[in-house]
């Protein structure tokens, strides 16, 4: 998943920002809302952590701006603000969740997989498909009851093609789910956790169109 982490304090974006990539996600950060907006007008994000005190345009001005305009990518307030008329403030102008400064990064990570899962329309916690189960939470993979040790870009892909069986992704996206602004791209990365998927978990999981993408095929 890839996310854009909007926070002005130069400590907590970059303890966010290496706890999250260490969870596997992909983490984007800017550090004033002029820029969040510029990088959401250009980057296909799956979802924004937003603090609300920033600098040339303040988190709730720019979640209002963002709903105004129909984009309905989900957004976690990180916030210091913790009365309860700014809580309610931030959900009604369109947040999907609440989090107070300070707060446990496992938490945090957890409340992220749960907007995730709800904007996806899974209930379950756990990913069950054929005989392989996905665990995003404790990052495990096992296939038919035996563990399978992956990556973590390996896990995330094919997380990224779980959560929607029979969607075509292209290379192009998968990298943009799997890899951040700084973070140098091999030419054939995706091709390479593809092949080791294949490797530990069959050939017939993914499928791909050639010049087109990869998917898993829908559950029969």
């Amino acid at each position: 998943m890839r996310i854009l982490l909007v926070e002005d304090d130069p400590m907590i974006g970059e303890s966010v920002r290496a706890g999250l990539r260490q969870d596997g996600f992909a983490v984007d950060w800017v550090q004033d809302g002029r820029a969040a907006e510029v990088a959401l007008g250009t980057e296909p994000f799956e979802l924004v952590l937003l603090d609300l005190g920033l600098p040339r345009l303040g988190g709730l001005e720019l979640l209002r701006g963002l709903r105004g305009r129909k984009n309905d990518v989900p957004v976690v307030i990180i916030t210091a603000r913790d009365a309860v008329s700014d809580r309610i403030a931030g959900l009604d102008a369109g947040a999907d969740d609440y989090v107070v400064k300070p707060f446990d990064l496992d938490e945090l990570a957890a409340r992220i997989r749960a907007v995730a899962r709800r904007r996806s329309g899974r209930s379950e916690a756990v990913i069950k498909y054929r005989d392989l189960t996905l665990n995003p939470a404790t990052r495990e993979t096992s296939v038919d009851g035996r563990t399978v040790a992956l990556s973590g870009r390996e896990f995330a892909l094919l997380l990224a093609l779980l959560e929607r069986p029979g969607a075509v992704l292209s290379r192009a996206q998968l990298e943009e789910k799997l890899y951040g602004w700084n973070e140098e791209v091999e030419s054939n990365a995706v091709e390479v956790h593809i092949h080791a998927l294949r490797r530990k978990l069959g050939a017939n999981l993914i499928k791909n169109i050639r010049g087109v993408g990869y998917y898993v095929p829908k559950r029969p």
